[in-house]
């Protein structure tokens, strides 16, 4: 189900030259990746080795502890080359930034060893039953996206102590759970983002020490500026940097059918012709502003998680915004290069087809969802707000 951990360290090179490098090899794997529904052994193998897919742990495990915007930047330039890889590395690097929620022996057993990869859903669908040194974890969780790749799997939890948090809620944690000791249940047949083999996980009776249980409410255990950056908003930011690197290879895959295709009854290539020419000028427009706003709000929040200070509702609000105006502009871009390339598209070997169906799914993940758009508007009406996952 998972590759073998390498045995050596991640070659010393940049994140960003990593990304790169790894973005051709995701672009020439991407048929695969789809008609397999997961990443191919060698690309995962690529990825383990860049040490792209924890770099949001503690440099304390050998970690890069990258900033927000380079390990976003880095998703994104993969993503150019194929979404469902970029989209992987998302999930990935969000997913390693728990190992400062973690106890240390939490984090060493999870993140500690350079090619580990974790993948998560932290929507607490699994009950966790206290037991003597931990917790008895049974559920179901869906769209375990990296799932068929990752070592481990940070699977949210009600904790069913009978006493719950404050006001009675129930007490949430996430369970660091070993992927071979969960069901994998094979339910990703879908339309787009097919390689990210985002399957079902299921734990039957499963034990978790108490050492790789962590709380998100709780926060970090640990001060540094990434960990003060806003969790959930990291999140809804990995997923909208998959989705503007699929915009920008939409772009590349359009330019490129532009410069050869004849329509039938034409003498002009596609890219002769005005309208082409006003369309790509209105989607290059889009998707600059969107990808300026995007880092702007990052870097607003993140001088602000490096004064020392909690991320205030301002630049958290931000970051939503920033989030689902991306991907939801993304997907715009996207869908205006696909109706560019006419019949050409419609074919399962064009490229443009898989970027249209990946576009559209990732829109359809409720963190860039139209939702947000009521949330961040009712914060900036000063309006009363549930900001508690922001």
């Amino acid at each position: 189900m998972t590759s073998a951990l390498p045995a050596t360290e991640p070659k010393q090179e940049s994140l960003k030259q990593a990304a790169d490098r790894i973005r051709l090899q995701a672009q020439a794997s991407a048929a695969d990746n789809e008609r397999n529904r997961r990443l191919t052994p060698e690309l995962v193998d690529a990825l383990r080795d860049s040490g792209l897919m924890r770099c949001g742990a503690t440099k304390a495990l050998g970690a890069a502890q990258a900033s927000p915007a380079i390990s976003l930047e880095c998703a994104e330039t993969i993503a150019r080359g194929d979404a469902a890889t970029g989209w992987c590395v998302s999930i990935a690097l969000t997913s390693s930034l728990l190992a400062a929620y973690l106890p240390a022996e939490g984090a060493a057993e999870t993140l500690g060893h350079p090619g580990s990869i974790a993948a998560g859903v932290w929507a607490p669908r699994a009950k966790a039953r206290p037991v003597d040194g931990g917790v008895i974890v049974s559920g179901r969780w869906s769209f375990c996206s990296g799932i068929t790749h990752a070592n481990y799997f940070f699977g949210g939890c009600v904790l069913d102590d009978g006493r719950g948090d404050k006001d009675g809620a129930p007490t949430l944690r996430a369970a660091g759970i070993p992927t071979a000791e969960l069901r994998i249940v094979d339910t990703w047949h879908t339309s787009g983002l097919r390689g990210t083999g985002s399957h079902d996980a299921v734990a039957e009776d499963v034990f978790v020490p108490a050492h790789r249980m962590l709380s998100l409410a709780d926060g970090p255990l640990i001060d540094a500026p990434l960990y003060r950056f806003p969790i959930y908003g990291y999140f809804a930011l990995s997923i909208a940097a998959a989705t503007l690197g699929n915009a920008r290879g939409a772009i590349d895959d359009l330019l490129d059918l532009a410069g050869h295709k004849v329509a039938t009854g034409s003498r002009r290539t596609l890219a002769e012709k005005s309208t082409t020419q006003a369309a790509v000028a209105q989607a290059e427009a889009a998707l600059r502003a969107a990808r300026a706003f995007f880092y702007s709000a990052i870097d607003d929040a993140w001088q602000a998680a490096n004064t020392g200070e909690t991320v205030g509702l301002a630049q958290r609000t931000g970051l939503r915004l920033a989030a689902a105006h991306a991907a939801r502009t993304s997907a715009k871009v996207v869908h205006a290069m696909y109706d560019l390339g006419g019949g050409s598209t419609i074919y399962d070997d064009s490229p443009l087809q898989r970027r249209f169906r990946d576009a559209t799914t990732a829109t359809a993940h409720l963190q860039v969802s139209p939702a947000m758009w009521e949330t961040t508007g009712r914060i900036l009406l000063d309006l009363p707000t549930n900001v508690a996952q922001l």
